[in-house]
């Protein structure tokens, strides 16, 4: 199952910002992983106040209400990105979206990365 990558990725210089949105799934035990790993992608540090930070903001979400989601801005030295995160309820799974990544190779991190960490490690 793909996280979002879309065959025919649109151009690094497409105009709307809605086709660089890159969602899918990941277990809620990868998040840490997802984020640090992200942020490394970007020339950023994710460090323990910003874990604080998303655990705490992850609280009160839901993937099946669109106004109960949590966006986190991860800006860095390559780009600057808004990750935004909800709980599955009653599951072990967060919805994810990543929104702002221009460069298509960074797009195909994004979506490599997502599919690597909603696979089932337990097969």
């Amino acid at each position: 199952m793909s996280a979002g990558l879309r065959s025919g990725f649109p151009t690094d210089d497409a105009a709307d910002p809605t086709l660089h949105d890159i969602g899918g799934w990941i277990w809620q035990r990868n998040l840490a992983a997802f984020m640090e790993l992200l942020s490394r992608y970007i020339g950023s540090d994710f460090d323990e106040t910003d874990w604080d930070t998303v655990a705490l903001g992850l609280e009160a979400t839901d993937d099946e209400d669109p106004d109960c989601r949590y966006a986190y801005p991860l800006a860095g030295a390559t780009a600057s990105l808004e990750v935004r995160l909800a709980n599955a309820v009653g599951s072990d799974v967060l919805s994810v979206v990543v929104a702002g990544a221009w460069s298509s190779e960074l797009r195909l991190r994004i979506d490599t990365l997502m599919s690597a960490l909603a696979a089932d490690a337990q097969r």
